[in-house]
């Protein structure tokens, strides 16, 4: 039996929406009543619930260790706002450790990551979400077997898109890390989003190739299965967090490469506050790396929206 990474990507769903059930069963939230959760996660377009995503725990660049987490949102129609409290909440230390608080559909890799002390060891967080009615806990832990690199796949010697928010600026690779870059408007006023996004190919081919034969549709494997061209390149903007509706001009600006990797689109917000928006730079190896959490690029930047008729700094 050929293992592909979309083999992999199905079952590291699988296992984090039963993870969620093991521990709900196991661990029900101070005050909340279970709620009855089906052997198998339904997937339907409006009223089904939020699981977290455990997707391991890394090597930061200076030594330290943070878990990485993103989620999986079983309706295919219905986006989910859950604010930070007893319904949206990270224990200990919490409830808010920079957990979204506006919930795409479907399955979301890498969204946020938590630096955990050196001395965590053993310990464990637990992030629960309560949505439509169902009540998921996960875990966050160090377990040896849950360590990942998103900073090198180790087989192809693939690295993350490098993302920057200014020509010249201080680079953005691979999880989230803090506000990458940081901008304020007013209602209804447009504010301009600019990246300047590249990335290196994969320094070993992991697939055979006929001699002669490259990265086209027409390449075929040793199976003798044609070989799927690998997407390209691509930027997506979406809210992590914030108390109105966001619109982007384009959530998947076009890059020209011709021009540095620039991508520039514009977003609108329904009201005033502080948002909290995400901006994910993916290459070949596609969303979440495949399963293997490389490679891509997440960042967050901060947006403050003023009242109509307010000035910006």
């Amino acid at each position: 039996m050929r293992i592909t990474r979309s083999t992999v990507t199905g079952l590291i769903m699988l296992f984090a929406v039963s993870a969620s059930v093991f521990v709900r069963a196991g661990q029900q939230a101070v005050g909340q009543a279970p709620t009855p959760f089906p052997l198998s996660p339904t997937i339907r377009a409006t009223g089904q619930g939020v699981t977290g995503a455990f997707e391991g725990w890394y090597y930061n660049k200076d030594g330290s260790v943070s878990v990485l987490v993103g989620y999986f949102n079983r309706n295919t129609k219905q986006e989910l706002d859950i604010p930070i409290g007893s319904n949206n909440r990270i224990e200990p230390g919490g409830p808010d450790q920079g957990q979204p608080t506006h919930f795409l559909t479907g399955r979301q890799y890498g969204v946020f990551a938590i630096k955990v002390p050196k001395d965590f060891g053993t310990k464990q967080l637990t992030w629960t979400l309560v949505a439509n009615g169902q009540t998921n806990v996960i875990p966050l832990h160090l377990k040896a077997d849950w360590v990942v690199e998103p900073y090198l796949d180790a087989g192809s010697q693939n690295t993350p898109p490098v993302l920057r928010f200014q020509p010249n600026g201080p680079t953005v690779t691979g999880p989230p890390v803090g506000i990458a870059a940081s901008y304020s408007t007013t209602v209804p006023d447009p504010v301009t989003l600019t990246t300047w996004v590249t990335d290196e190919a994969a320094k070993v081919y992991v697939e055979e190739r006929p001699q002669g034969r490259g990265r086209g549709s027409a390449a075929r494997g040793s199976s003798g299965a044609p070989i799927p061209t690998p997407p390209p390149l691509s930027i997506t903007w979406s809210l992590l967090r914030g108390p109105g509706i966001v619109k982007f001009e384009n959530a998947k600006p076009a890059i020209d490469k011709a021009d540095g990797g620039t991508a520039t689109t514009t977003a609108t917000f329904s009201a005033p506050g502080e948002y909290v928006l995400r901006v994910q730079a993916n290459d070949q190896s596609g969303e979440g790396g495949g399963g293997f959490q490389c490679c891509w690029t997440n960042a967050h930047v901060s947006v403050t929206v003023k009242p109509t008729g307010a000035a910006t700094r």
